[in-house]
């Protein structure tokens, strides 16, 4: 079993020394989704929400996120993402939207924080922006789904 990189020897927490690691290009990919009742879903969808298109903002609010993760989560490295992609879709027969983050970066450490704290934040937009008509939605199953660059290289969840 892998060591906690996020405490030292004496078991204090501290802020993992990347400055040795080569810079390389960083990818993760990230999913989760939110649970409604179908007329919520509906409104959604066909875009009758008073507030506006929830979907274009829950993916707006999801990039900002990204950019400020290492502000939310203390042992967080700040890194300059080269890219941020959200795709928001209706998946009617279950009556949930899902959201799948794509993160990248060129850094010494890799981005699964950022894409999943994108998702969680796009997942709490939409929930955000439709609680008065629905306050029972589910937001679950925001897990990393790939990962790829750096030392340990590529993992791809085990879709089985």
């Amino acid at each position: 079993m892998t060591a906690l990189t996020h405490f030292n020897q004496s078991g204090e927490a501290h802020m993992v020394d990347v400055g040795e690691k080569a810079i390389t290009q960083r990818t993760a990919v990230t999913e989760g989704y939110i649970e409604m009742q179908p007329s919520t879903l509906k409104l959604i969808v066909d875009g009758g929400h008073k507030k506006g298109d929830v979907l274009a903002i829950a993916r707006i609010a999801g990039i900002m996120a990204s950019k400020k993760t290492a502000d939310l989560i203390p042992l967080c490295h700040p890194l300059p993402l080269t890219h941020v992609e959200i795709k928001l879709s209706a998946e009617i027969d279950s009556n949930r939207i899902r959201c799948q983050t794509t993160v990248k970066t060129n850094g010494q450490t890799g981005v699964e924080m950022e894409a999943l704290n994108a998702t969680q934040i796009a997942l709490l937009t939409i929930y955000d922006m439709c609680k008065a008509v629905d306050r029972g939605m589910v937001i679950q199953s925001v897990r990393l789904l790939e990962k790829d660059g750096g030392k340990s290289g590529h993992w791809l969840r085990n879709q089985n």
